[in-house]
């Protein structure tokens, strides 16, 4: 008996062990030894905290739960955890001829798994879910805290390792974690992924400024909103013991059995939950910053403080700790504000694994991400509350112009800048009683990691570095009736005080200059498309999205982009001044769509009307055809794989809008994209799509592409006219247009562009020139030497130089010391006396860069746009919009002569006379080139000059390394247009 006994087991084993050793082959996550709790002690110990995220720091609860889930206590039936009946599927599995090869792809919203339920989840489930339907309750309880699910995931498809004890199955692609905590978020849960090889807690924050892997407010939401309740799709029928069979999907994986290798993307598509593990950015793709200072830089820019060096007091707080979610049972009134993260998930491209909506296809095989999310999370406008010159422009405000006021100054300056984290603050300050308390620039560096006092900053740090966000834009009040129903509600707390001082005799529309827009409802979320689905967000956020055409006026942008700021001397106010008038400009223009959210305006549209969205938000492709594209990724009915427990078809399933605009938003300030591209640890930014990830190009480098786009094709036009050479020499027109719907350059004042106007000879060597430059962007003349205007201080910042020295505006030049410069310039008040500042004063201080030290103007030379209204228009228009005619005046032209190219807009002409006696050579062709610079030599020359500290020596420390070679912006100028060589008619 014992000898037939023998002989069966053998030859059972015989049968089996091929079977086995096929499953191995197909199964990578099968181990050799039981994958079970063996301290139970240990689990017992930890069953408490990992049901509590809320009672924990992130750092301290994701060590806890790390440990929980390595130790495999979730695996213990005993305690009364539950498990599914098998792995499966969430989605098919289809199998083509590649190559001469099958290959798979997996269409899953998660990898297959194995889900396993605690014991509160699987009472609940019981109750409100079960197998008959007809005896659910028609409104299912909250599930109750405590309740954890565990999905653990496993190589596609689940017939790899289906047949294998789960108990010896390491999950392959680790496991989304949800845990029931309604005291954490609004939506109730806390949410992520854990791996158990490769993960690491999220704080500290990691190289590469990752997305975090677990969280409250985590994108998961972007499907689970979807669910009919409680944010689970969970079904009985999936577990074990109970009745029913789960659902099953196509899977074609017979092939598998042939040895043959899966498709070498399938990893990356095999479940959005990779997106996390996909992520490598660690440095950026483009051109590397130089390992060293610029000799030419450190040159030309004297420093009173040592070079900086590569620390990390100069790094920014990482955008790991960015993350301001719904907070659970806060009125809404009281928390306004969220941080991107929160919108990520849905309005994002590809966050859902499966579908590619707000994409177009890229070179490499890549998708170039078109969504809210991707173009606006490298504009200018997200980089807004990292941007390294406007902090060192703060600096050099609070320490060297008006110390005196640091307080109010920085309050001020963020109020825009880092709007959302200022206006929590005001709320917070305002509950408590403490009134409408100064927001610092300190609070930005705060985060929630490490512990300490400065932690309880860190919901306004993340808030403020998030720059000129989601829920900034989408919740504005934008008409009169809308302003009034909401003035004094919570969510404006200290508006009306920020009003009172930056624009005291404004009313109407101009009583929000300078970012003091109001914030509307506290419950909505505006768009500019009718009849949006609504469940999705009210479930994520407790948002109710809603149509409102005021969000594709102009006037969401004219709050901002038109800055009336006091003038401050010695720490008193004496005046105030227009520092931006760029929405005015453009209501002044032939752009002017001639209304407002509340009405029509005097002199009516303009005969190109087009809002700044029309522009800096392009909704139309390079045809002209109107974009077409859903605007969101979230789990939808009938384009998903089949789900248990989801809304209706008609509450989740999205249309194709018509319109679908890009939230690129750019402007011209290379320079800026260019210091993201090569420093994103300094400024603490990622420079992956942390949805797309590796599917996804490079959005930084997309967003430089857009503007050198709108540098070549929308901005300016050049040309060469009336060109003669006699026998003592070379004339020349050259024609600039304006093609812009306000000034160019606008905005901020030490934005400039300039012409180089060159003679060249046959090889085209230059013989000639006005508006050349050195390597660091510095005009200079034949000599080399810096022109007039170009050098603001001794080598050593000891002393300014000829304080009102300046390139005035030309109507003809004939020197090449000489060079026609568009930019504004403004002195400050004196040093000594009374001041006399405002519109006509004479300049009497220096050449100042403070936005709040504008005395006089000194020069306005940009070029105005095309149909520039007459004063008495403008003045009509600007009190129409609650201002006073100091708008219309300060948004047109000083200091021009009498050049009739600034009577009308839309041009300038220079005429350019050259004695041939200057040129030494054979002249045989002109050129003409319009350049632009965000930064010129002298701006930052005094940002070194006029601060010391963290802020200016990073901006020092990343210029002065800042890799332009072969760029569109090679030498510190960006080239926009040119004329090429003209060939000079022979005498």
């Amino acid at each position: 008996m014992r000898l037939r006994l023998t002989v069966a087991v053998a030859l059972c084993a015989a049968l089996l062990l091929p079977s086995m050793a096929n499953a191995s082959e197909q199964c990578p996550a099968q181990q050799e030894t039981l994958q079970v709790p063996t301290d139970l002690a240990l689990c017992a110990s930890l069953e408490d905290d990992v049901r509590k995220p809320s009672q924990f720091t992130l750092d301290v609860y994701q060590q806890k739960l790390g440990i929980y889930l390595r130790a495999y206590c979730h695996r213990n039936p005993g305690s009364g955890w539950k498990t599914d009946k098998t792995i499966r599927d969430t989605g098919p599995f289809t199998a083509a001829l590649k190559d001469e090869k099958w290959v798979g792809t997996y269409h899953g919203t998660h990898a297959p798994v194995v889900i396993w339920y605690s014991p509160e989840m699987y009472a609940w489930l019981k109750v409100n879910r079960p197998a008959d339907e007809h005896i659910a309750p028609t409104n299912p309880a909250p599930v109750p805290n405590g309740a954890m699910m565990i999905k653990e995931m496993y190589p596609a498809p689940a017939a790899a390792c289906r047949g294998i004890d789960v108990s010896r199955l390491q999950p392959t692609s680790g496991a989304a974690v949800m845990v029931r905590d309604n005291q954490g978020a609004h939506d109730g849960w806390f949410w992520g992924w854990f791996g158990w090889k490769g993960w690491e807690p999220d704080w500290p924050a990691q190289a590469g400024n990752g997305y975090p892997n677990m969280g409250f407010g985590q994108y998961c939401v972007n499907c689970h909103a979807s669910a009919k309740d409680n944010f689970t799709f969970a079904a009985l029928r999936n577990i074990k013991g109970e009745a029913g069979k789960p659902l099953a999907f196509l899977s074609q994986h017979w092939f598998q059995k042939q040895g043959t290798q899966p498709d070498e993307n399938f990893a990356a598509l095999l479940n959005h939950l990779r997106i996390v593990q996909e992520s490598d950015d660690v440095t950026s793709q483009g051109a590397a910053a130089h390992s060293g200072y610029d000799p030419a830089f450190t040159q030309f820019f004297g420093l009173p403080f040592t070079k900086p060096e590569r620390l990390p007091t100069l790094a920014m707080p990482s955008q790991t700790y960015d993350n301001v979610w719904a907070r659970a049972g806060m009125p809404k009134a009281l928390q306004p504000f969220l941080t991107s993260d929160q919108c990520i998930g849905c309005h994002d491209a590809g966050s859902t694994g499966l579908q590619f909506d707000m994409t177009q296809p890229g070179h490499g095989g890549k998708f170039l991400n078109l969504s809210p999310f991707g173009t606006w999370s490298t504009s200018p406008m997200g980089l807004a509350g990292r941007d390294p010159v406007f902090f060192a422009q703060l600096s050099s405000e609070t320490k060297t112009f008006h110390p005196e006021s640091s307080k109010l100054v920085e309050d001020t300056c963020l109020g825009c800048h880092g709007v959302m984290g200022q206006r929590q603050f005001k709320i917070d300050e305002k509950v408590a009683g403490r009134g409408c308390t100064p927001f610092s620039r300190d609070a930005l560096n705060a985060t929630p990691f490490p512990a300490g006092p400065h932690a309880k900053n860190a919901a306004y740090g993340a808030l403020g570095r998030d720059g000129v966000s989601c829920t900034t834009c989408h919740t504005m009040a934008l008409s009169e009736s809308d302003r009034a129903k909401v003035a004094g509600e919570p969510q404006n707390s200290c508006v009306a005080e920020r009003q009172a001082f930056l624009n005291p005799d404004n009313n109407g529309f101009a009583r929000t200059f300078t970012g003091s827009f109001l914030t509307g409802a506290p419950d909505k979320i505006i768009g500019p498309f009718p009849d949006p689905k609504v469940k999705p967000m009210e479930n994520a956020l407790g948002l109710t999205p809603a149509h409102n055409a005021h969000i594709q006026s102009a006037e969401v942008c004219g709050s901002c982009h038109t800055v009336h700021l006091p003038v401050l001397n010695k720490g008193k106010v004496i005046g105030h001044t227009y520092e931006q008038t760029t929405y005015a400009e453009w209501a002044f223009s032939d752009y002017r769509t001639g209304r407002t959210p509340d009405g029509l305006l005097p002199m009516g549209p303009g005969a190109k009307a087009e809002t700044c969205q029309g522009c800096h938000m392009p909704s139309k492709d390079a045809q002209g055809q109107p974009i077409r594209s859903k605007i969101a990724s979230i789990q939808e009915h009938s384009n998903f794989p089949e789900a248990d427990n989801t809304l209706e078809p008609e509450d989740i399933d999205l249309e194709i809008r018509e319109g679908f605009a890009s939230h690129v938003l750019v402007g011209l300030n290379t320079f800026l994209i260019k210091m993201a591209q090569q420093f994103p640890d300094i400024m603490g930014i990622r420079t992956q799509d942390p949805m797309l990830t590796r599917k996804g190009l490079d959005p930084l480098l997309y967003t430089e592409q857009a503007i050198a786009h709108q540098a070549e094709a929308k901005t300016a036009d050049i040309r060469v006219s009336n060109l003669t050479m006699n026998e003592g020499a070379i004339e020349a027109n050259i024609l600039v247009t304006n093609k812009a719907g306000h000034k160019f350059p606008s905005g901020v004042g030490f934005r400039r562009a300039f012409v180089e106007f060159q003679v060249l000879d046959r090889d085209g060597a230059t013989l000639w020139s006005s508006g050349r430059t050195n390597t660091i962007g510095a005009l200079i003349d034949e000599k080399g030497e810096p022109i007039d205007g170009e050098v603001w201080w001794s080598s050593d910042c000891s002393v300014r130089k000829n304080p009102l020295a300046h390139q005035p505006h030309y109507q003809v030049i004939t020197q090449q010391n000489q060079a026609q410069i568009y930019q504004e310039l403004v002195s400050s008040p004196p040093a000594d006396g009374p001041a006399q500042c405002g519109i006509g004063s004479r300049p009497a201080g220096e050449l100042t860069t403070s936005f709040l030290s504008i005395c006089s103007n000194v020069k306005d030379n940009r070029l105005l746009p095309k149909g520039f209204l007459k004063r008495n228009d403008r003045i009509a228009v600007a009190q129409a919009l609650g201002a006073g005619s100091d708008l219309a005046d300060e948004a047109g032209p000083a200091q021009v002569g009498d050049d009739p190219d600034y009577e009308t807009g839309g041009s300038d002409t220079i005429r350019y006379q050259i004695d041939l006696a200057q040129v030494k050579g054979v002249p045989a062709t002109v050129q003409a080139t319009l350049y632009y610079q965000a930064t010129p030599p002298f701006y930052l020359q005094d940002r070194f000059c006029t601060s010391k500290g963290t802020d200016t020596e990073r901006l020092y420390f990343m210029t002065s390394r800042l890799n332009l070679e072969g760029s569109k912006a090679e030498n510190w100028k960006l080239r926009m247009v040119s004329t090429g060589q003209v060939a000079l008619p022979q005498p």
